[in-house]
């Protein structure tokens, strides 16, 4: 295979286990092979290794705030993914966080695993132009 990338894949970085499990399950569902990490190390490694269509990164990893510049990293390495971010709230800096880091979609921490994914799948669609 020359130059071209078969699966739609995922990368998720959450620190907490049952929703890293939850939207592994969803997007493999939808079909993207998902990559997940617990922390900044682990995703750094990934994004070293995979070709990312979409990314869903919790807006604390390990401090608060990281994974807001985990979303910036991504944007530059991945221009053409959607980038997408789980804040606790949706606020004025949440919003700024997301404009300056290349975030295409801020989503509430304390929506579902499954409601999230389902809305990435909808904005990711190729008509979308997303992709």
């Amino acid at each position: 295979m020359t130059g071209v990338i078969a699966e739609k894949t995922a990368l998720v970085v959450n620190p907490d286990v049952g929703s890293l499990a939850a939207f592994q399950e969803s997007l493999g569902r939808h079909g993207f092979m998902c990559v997940v990490a617990r922390d900044l190390p682990t995703a750094l490694l990934a994004m070293s290794q995979h070709f990312f269509h979409v990314a869903i990164v919790a807006s604390r990893i390990s401090e608060p705030g990281d994974g807001w510049s985990l979303a910036g990293v991504l944007h530059r390495l991945f221009p053409q993914a959607l980038i997408t971010v789980l804040a606790p709230d949706r606020n004025i800096l949440s919003l700024q966080s997301a404009i300056n880091n290349g975030v295409t979609e801020l989503f509430p921490a304390s929506e579902s695993p499954q409601q999230i994914v389902e809305n990435v799948v909808k904005l990711w669609a190729p008509s979308s132009g997303v992709h």
